[in-house]
């Protein structure tokens, strides 16, 4: 008797590759090698980290932007415990900075702190002085010249031992910023790939087979980082979004083709024919990677509700190496299997191979599914408060935007800011205050300014020295205001908001025709949370109700797509309480490297929502598929999830594994965001394929019972996309094989 042919779509594309197998195979190369040239051809525009952002520091912005063509600054400074700035080895130093960076083509404006009107330039305690200077040309292209400066500094470093000499200014940290982030991404490819090959080679036991997932996530990768490029031009990409796009693609590529292969290898097992095991495989799993990947892309598409540029270009960035990894596990990968048969368990490991079972059943997971389907209601009571326990931690989420106090203490910028700040307190990260007006120059306008200096310096959170530039047509000025604190901290929150709210609206901001307001590193950053804060409500209700909207339609079934959103929920609400716990209460701060407990930055929560809400997708929707099928092949709802869970429970723990190994290399590089964003995503999968699928999720099946597949008859007239497969016996004539 043969299998019944099904319709579904994944079904369709697995039998044309399968019988196309040369075209697939080959027409995918040929496209990850186009996309890949393409990319290079059109080069990547990544986001101006200069641009005007939301808020009222956006607006002062735009207004600097129209009024100024204001490069970007950059200070030299020069320190020594010892030697005062008026001993000659220390104006010797001073010296030789000026004279060295002089020299540089693209730095202009050179300012010694020895010049008449310097002063300021001197710490109080005379033991530390700063060369000011800027790059020649618009701020957003500075970070690319600004090497042979820090070439400069470096050689003045080496020429004056005794003396500390370090760089610290707006292109000097961008530089040294993107250069880590750079860093880290050679870093996380380096450390993942071999890490996700070794799972894989335990979780199928043969060289071949373990290899085929990596080289489809790498080619998904690949492809991504060329076709990003297109779109870049239109909409700019972040400098975090090519680490993203490594970790989604192993992650889901990883786990489409082993959820594919895994069922292939089964059916293989079982007795059927190798075409047969194809056909049931995409019928069956490639449903579920159909399913699950329009799932996440859904999710990821909620970023795009933010109207951020970093936000979109995430968006952008997942949604597409999700799209292709989904298409290669749906097109390739039957072909490879159509074409290499049973040799795709070529290359076997003799020990690993001897451990694995040919059933696919798990033996742990097996003995505590069993344990949970006796006790349901204990069962999900416990697990459910312990996960509602680890989640009330994340009511106290605070978010706190990135400065130097939380970049690696490692890099030389960020030393120079430290001891920047210490010497000449609030100058590395000072607000500016903004004032558009008719004419600036005016007897009013100068007393204005004049107060709001006399303010500033009597509410003990601001410092000298006070600059004040004007623009050539005398209607803008720039007022820079060095404020207490590290820029993000409670400290400068603390003195925005006082400049806000009352120096500048009792100053400035109160003569007629004026527009005025603050802006800078602190009041940016301020704006940006502020921003994404109120992008989190829209954002997070079009994930739930299209993810509502998939799984009803995938399962036809009103509890199904309920207790998914629920389930997803408690995930995402423990992976908030472990991040608090971590990174606001220091819990192992010095195992994960980190020394900021501020809070956690403003783009990781949302972040983590739509990619963790996606994600665990996977593997409910692959669970579900299997326990569905078994329903629609005649078993009880009990025998249903108790077969369903055991038959996946290999598969799911292994692509667990694969993505919380890949997801934990991010917690061991340096930046803080990517530690961050590490450890709620590793804490969230752990979660997920362990407490949630393994245990609450079958204890909530076998309490509701029949209901779990309980659809309104007013909902009849959703679309029929369940499993279609008959189960058949073993072919005559087949021989079964080792899964």
């Amino acid at each position: 008797m043969a299998p019944t042919k099904s319709s579904n779509l994944a079904a369709r594309m697995g039998r044309w590759s399968a019988d196309h197998w040369k075209t697939a195979t080959f027409g995918w190369l040929a496209f990850v090698i186009v996309a890949f040239g393409l990319g290079g051809l059109a080069g990547m525009k990544s986001i101006d980290p200069n641009k005007p952002g939301p808020g009222e520091s956006g607006r002062m912005d735009r207004i600097l932007d129209a009024g100024f063509k204001k490069p970007a600054d950059e200070s030299v400074l020069v320190q020594s415990r010892s030697l005062s700035a008026t001993d000659p080895a220390f104006k010797a130093g001073v010296a030789d900075v000026v004279a060295r960076i002089s020299k540089v083509e693209d730095v202009q404006n050179v300012r010694s702190p020895y010049d008449a009107g310097n002063a300021d330039q001197i710490s109080g305690d005379r033991h530390a002085a700063r060369v000011e200077f800027a790059i020649r040309g618009d701020a957003d292209k500075a970070a690319d010249k600004i090497a042979p400066v820090l070439a400069q500094v470096d050689n003045a470093q080496s020429a004056h031992p005794e003396l500390f000499i370090g760089e610290f200014g707006d292109a000097s940290a961008v530089k040294a910023v993107q250069t880590a982030f750079a860093d880290d991404l050679g870093k996380a490819g380096l450390l993942s790939l071999p890490i996700t090959l070794a799972i894989l080679v335990v979780a199928f036991g043969a060289l071949v087979a373990a290899g085929i997932p990596l080289l489809l996530a790498l080619t998904a990768i690949f492809a991504t980082f060329g076709l990003i490029a297109i779109p870049s031009h239109i909409l700019p990409v972040a400098q975090q979004a090519p680490a993203l796009v490594l970790l989604i693609g192993l992650a889901v590529g990883v786990d489409y083709s082993m959820f594919y292969l895994r069922r292939e290898r089964e059916e293989r097992a079982a007795g059927r024919s190798e075409r047969a095991a194809i056909e049931a495989a995409a019928a069956t799993s490639g449903r579920s990677v159909l399913i699950s990947g329009l799932t996440v892309m859904t999710a990821m598409a909620g970023m795009f509700l933010t109207g951020d540029q970093i936000f979109e270009s995430f968006g952008v960035a997942t949604i597409l190496v999700v799209a292709i990894a989904m298409l290669g596990s749906l097109t390739v990968l039957p072909a490879l299997l159509s074409r290499l048969g049973d040799g795709v368990g070529r290359g076997r490991v003799p020990l690993v191979s001897r451990l694995r079972r040919d059933d696919g059943d798990g033996r742990i997971w097996g003995a505590v599914i069993d344990r949970v389907l006796r006790r349901p209601l204990l069962s999900a009571v416990l697990a459910g408060g312990f996960l509602l326990l680890l989640a009330v931690p994340a009511i106290q989420l605070k978010m706190a935007q990135a400065g130097p106090d939380t970049f690696p203490k490692s890099l030389a910028v960020v030393k120079t800011y430290d001891r920047m700040q210490g010497a000449f307190p609030g100058t590395a990260m000072a607000a500016s205050v903004v004032v558009q007006a008719p004419n600036v120059k005016s007897p009013q306008m100068q007393g204005a300014i004049s107060r709001l200096e006399q303010r500033a310096l009597a509410s003990g959170r601001m410092y000298r020295p006070f600059t004040v530039d004007v623009n050539q047509a005398g209607t803008v000025a720039n007022i820079t205001v060095p404020i207490e604190g590290k820029g993000s901290d409670a400290g400068s929150n603390a003195s925005l908001a006082l400049l806000r709210n009352e120096i500048v609206p009792g100053t400035v901001g109160a003569l007629p025709g004026t527009e005025a307001g603050v802006t800078g590193f602190t009041a940016q950053w301020k704006d940006s949370k502020d921003d994404v804060k109120a992008s989190l409500p829209p954002v997070v209700a079009f994930v739930l109700l299209f993810a509502f909207v998939l799984m009803l339609v995938a399962f036809r079934s009103l509890v199904i797509a309920a207790k998914a959103i629920v389930l997803n929920l408690l995930s995402v609400g423990a992976a908030y309480g472990v991040l608090v716990l971590v990174f606001q209460h220091g819990v192992g701060k010095n195992l994960f490297g980190f020394t900021s407990t501020a809070g956690i930055d403003p783009v990781v929560p949302l972040l983590l929502f739509v990619i963790l809400f996606g994600l665990s997708m996977d593997y409910h929707v692959f669970l579900l598929s299997r326990i569905r099928e078994a329903v629609q092949r005649g078993a009880s709802t009990d025998e249903a999830v108790a077969q369903g869970i055991k038959s996946t429970a290999g598969v799911v723990t292994s692509a667990a594994l694969v993505m919380v190994a890949v997801f934990s290399v991010f917690i061991a590089l340096s930046m803080l965001f990517f530690k961050q964003f590490g450890v709620g995503l590793a804490a969230a999968i752990l979660i997920d394929a362990t407490i949630v699928r393994g245990v609450l999720l079958p204890a909530s099946m076998k309490l509701l019972g029949d209901w779990n597949w309980y659809l309104p008859t007013w909902l009849e007239w959703l679309p029929d996309l369940g499993v279609s497969e008959v189960d058949t016996p073993p072919e005559t004539g087949s021989s079964p094989v080792s899964a």
